[in-house]
């Protein structure tokens, strides 16, 4: 005499595995957007970040992000050679 609904198999629905899909997406994308954000080089910040990476023993990579302005140096491993380019608008 009750709902129908609150009896109904769970099994048999085939829309529960599709909603739950959906969920697991809108989870994941949540996330990559958290990342973005949390990213220090994020694209939308107008922040100025100094960002160095250790490639290798003597190699090392500067990059320099001044408000939408992104400049990368790159050393190589020998003693006052290096290359520095600057990149595009990000």
């Amino acid at each position: 005499m009750g709902l129908k609904i609150l009896e109904e198999d769970e099994e048999l629905n085939p829309m529960l595995s599709v909603i739950n899909l959906i969920d697991v997406l809108l989870v994941f994308i949540a996330t990559l957007l958290i990342i973005i954000v949390n990213n220090p080089l994020n694209p939308y910040s107008q922040d100025d970040v100094t960002v160095i990476k250790n490639l290798g023993q003597a190699n090392m990579e500067m990059i320099i992000k001044k408000g939408e302005k992104i400049d990368r140096y790159k050393a190589s491993d020998t003693v006052g050679k290096g290359e520095g380019g600057k990149a595009g608008v990000a």
